[in-house]
């Protein structure tokens, strides 16, 4: 099995705390499928400055195929970050050589040689995910909150499994997750931090909620529960497998400063 995640990667730093890591919606979930057992490969573009070579570096350690992470002349995208006792706090974002990212025809065919293809909202490669799924590859995006953006109904009909982020757990969610996939997609999922996840596989609701933890940082737990969704998915769990499975990870992860641990039990 193999999964390619193609979108953005960027540094989280935390200033006031001296700490940073790479990250990125893409990165974080090709991460954790890696560390799962699933054979991925990232498809982004770093910065030439140190802190590109700080997020090759740590995706070549982590074992991810890196062949098509292109490294352009310029800064690496970074947030600057804080924490408010346990909650994260977003401050300045510098997109760097994201600001030009694309993905060419070389791209698209190798992305397609994968089983299943993982984007993202600020990823800035659904311009090629139809044409991906056209060619084979089973798709996966994550709209994180961003439900009412013109650009889910742009890909839901190529979208597999999407992903979803709301605070509620409510009729106004059942009926969306039933919307979309009338619109296409095989599995639509809600996730809603504390009070659990809920999917939608145009017949049936399956719903799981949470593993407890010990929270440090919540920053990553979003991307984690996409792995752990996915890699249930991959190796044909039943679906409230697949959801607990993600709940498994982000519990995991949430109990660490950075968006990924040493090793997913």
């Amino acid at each position: 099995m193999k999964v390619a995640a193609i979108g953005d990667n960027c540094i989280d730093y935390y200033e006031r705390l001296q700490r940073l890591y790479p990250t990125g919606n893409v990165v974080d979930t090709g991460v954790n499928l890696q560390k799962l057992g699933i054979n991925t490969s990232i498809i982004s573009t770093t910065g030439s400055d140190n802190y590109g070579q700080l997020m090759l570096d740590t995706l070549k350690r982590e074992g991810l195929d890196i062949s098509h992470l292109k490294v352009a002349e310029g800064q690496t995208a970074i947030t600057y970050m804080d924490m408010n006792g346990l909650d994260r706090v977003h401050g300045d974002y510098i997109e760097g050589v994201l600001s030009n990212i694309s993905f060419d025809e070389e791209d698209i065919a190798f992305a397609a040689t994968h089983q299943l293809v993982h984007s993202a909202f600020w990823g800035k490669a659904e311009g090629v995910l139809e044409e991906i799924k056209r060619r084979g590859a089973l798709i996966s995006f994550d709209y994180a909150d961003r439900y009412q953006n013109e650009l889910v109904n742009k890909t839901a009909a190529f979208v597999d499994y999407g992903f979803f982020s709301f605070k509620e757990k409510d009729e106004f969610v059942k009926e969306f997750l039933i919307d979309m996939t009338k619109k296409g997609m095989k599995i639509a999922v809600a996730t809603f931090g504390e009070k659990g996840s809920l999917a939608y596989d145009g017949s049936k609701f399956y719903e799981f909620g949470i593993f407890e933890a010990e929270v440090v940082n919540t920053v990553g737990a979003g991307d984690s529960f996409i792995a752990g969704f996915l890699y249930g998915v991959l190796n044909k769990f039943p679906i409230e497998k697949s959801l607990e499975q993600g709940a498994k990870v982000a519990a995991q992860v949430v109990g660490v400063f950075e968006p990924w641990v040493t090793e997913i039990k």
